[in-house]
């Protein structure tokens, strides 16, 4: 490549992760990771890697991924979860796109959702585009408790080739994840005023909701393509939206109490 490239995430106790993603984007000029207490070979796996390591207290997904994104020196950069990896064919076309003269200041990659192992072709997961890469100074992360989404001025272009997110491996890991984001979504609920308080809202957000979701997702985003391992993601995700809408019901509760 004749522009430089530089790769960038942030961790967290990754060591089941971050060998695999790393050696995906071994191709690039620079790596950096900035690490967030990691107890434990997190920090080891990334220095082996010839990763630039940064150590910092944790600031939030959107604040930790820009503190990242400043450290990165490269004309070019791309923002990896420790749990994501740059598929063959997506390194042949970034590397590719920089050899010559991008059309665009940046650009959604999209990406290939598996869950339990398998992937998730349908029910909504895919083609699932993330702004990922951009030129530097193009692009920053939005602050939000969760789902952080880039920010950018102006048009955005589209890879083909697709980015491997190994997010479920197992149901343990999607239980802990879901808990935990259903417990951020709440925080964003009430603090934007859409918590569940009257009996009808409540009907509807813990059990319609969830309920429709299922539905949407499984029967006309033909989600029950995906198998077994859709049918499930489909019914832990409605029992996502459950938990997220009570926690906010239970927040706005207590507060009156």
């Amino acid at each position: 490549m004749t522009t430089t490239l530089s790769v960038v995430l942030i961790t967290l106790n990754e060591a089941a992760n971050l060998q695999r993603t790393l050696a995906s984007v071994s191709w690039a000029q620079e790596i950096v990771v900035v690490d967030s207490g990691s107890t434990d070979a997190t920090v080891e796996i990334a220095r082996k890697a010839a990763a630039r390591v940064f150590e910092e207290p944790w600031k939030g997904f959107a604040s930790q991924k820009n503190s990242a994104i400043a450290h990165a020196t490269g004309e070019w950069i791309l923002s990896l979860d420790a749990d994501e990896e740059v598929s063959p064919e997506l390194a042949r076309e970034v590397q590719a796109l920089l050899a010559g003269e991008p059309a665009f200041n940046a650009f959604r990659i999209p990406r290939l959702n598996h869950f339990l192992g398998k992937p998730l072709w349908h029910g909504g997961y895919w083609p699932d585009p993330k702004l990922r890469l951009f030129c530097s100074g193009a692009a920053r992360f939005a602050e939000r408790p969760v789902h952080e989404t880039m920010e950018t001025a102006g048009p955005v272009g589209t890879l083909k080739s697709p980015l491997i997110h190994h997010c479920y491996p197992t149901l343990e890991d999607y239980i802990e994840h879901m808990n935990r984001y259903s417990s951020a979504g709440a925080r964003m609920l009430v603090d934007s005023g859409r918590a569940p308080s009257s009996l009808p809202s409540l009907v509807w957000n813990a059990l319609l909701n969830p309920a429709a979701t299922f539905v949407y997702n499984y029967i006309f985003r033909l989600g029950f393509l995906d198998g077994r391992e859709g049918l499930l993601q489909h019914l832990n995700h409605s029992v996502y939206v459950h938990w997220k809408f009570v926690k906010a019901w239970q927040a706005t509760r207590n507060a009156k109490l």
